[in-house]
């Protein structure tokens, strides 16, 4: 049974020596030790692997500990915190927060039952209030005469897009779009989608064109070339016979 810390700060060493100080003073006063110490400088902003909420989770089993200085070092939301401490309890897992003064033991517990209703409940309020919020804030925007959603006739970004030159030249060498949507990594769908709308016609058609253009212009070198060396040697056979030392 371990018992693990995580503290969380964006760029402040301070706040995370802070959090450190208050862990460990709790773990003195309940007589818990610290096993380990996850630190992470990092914005909540980030996702959790990042956050490396993902490996603390993964790390934890049935009687090891988590320790926090205080909720908010968990999440960006009410709801993300509230989903990290239910897989925690489900794992079986004791959960403290010091600065809520929180100490939840495995998940079976009449205290762990209410408080695992209570973030449930706390959670569905917080979707419910961002949800008014968005209603609110779309509506305001409708009736000052805001244009909502996409612009008439704009383009969806697409996966394909970086790669429009590559699928053009594909399809000016008669490539198959079955075999073309196999090299770029994407399905039949999202290839047809992107060639209809893309109008990948033209872009060929250009490209063909272009080649055209340059073959013209190497042949017309390559023809310049073939008739000045047919001139000089006219001109090299024409004055072969001559007597220079005469004149």
């Amino acid at each position: 049974m371990a018992t693990i810390a995580y503290l969380r700060v964006s760029t402040d060493q301070q706040d995370l020596e802070s959090q450190r100080y208050h862990v460990l003073k709790y773990g003195h006063e309940h007589k818990i030790r610290i096993d380990e110490f996850i630190e992470v400088e990092m914005s909540s902003r980030k996702d959790a692997s990042k956050r490396r909420i993902n490996e603390l989770l993964s790390r934890l089993a049935r009687g090891d500990c988590l320790i926090i200085s205080e909720l908010s070092r968990l999440g960006r939301s009410t709801a993300e915190v509230i989903n990290t401490v239910n897989v925690v309890i489900a794992r079986g897992a004791r959960f403290i927060s010091v600065k809520q003064n929180l100490d939840i033991v495995g998940k079976n517990s009449i205290t762990s039952k209410v408080m695992i209703t209570m973030f449930s409940l706390f959670a569905e309020l917080e979707r419910d209030l961002i949800s008014e919020r968005t209603k609110q804030a779309l509506a305001a925007k409708k009736q000052s005469g805001v244009k909502l959603g996409r612009p008439k006739g704009s383009l969806g970004k697409s996966k394909l897009d970086d790669k429009k030159d590559q699928i053009a030249e594909l399809l000016k060498y008669k490539v198959s779009k079955s075999a073309i949507a196999r090299i770029c990594g994407a399905s039949r769908g999202t290839l047809y989608s992107f060639l209809k709308t893309r109008d990948m016609r033209k872009a060929v058609a250009a490209r063909v064109r272009e080649d055209r253009k340059n073959l013209r212009e190497i042949k017309r070198k390559e023809g310049m070339e073939m008739l000045g060396a047919t001139a000089y040697r006219n001109v090299f056979e024409s004055t072969e016979g001559d007597d220079f030392e005469g004149r």
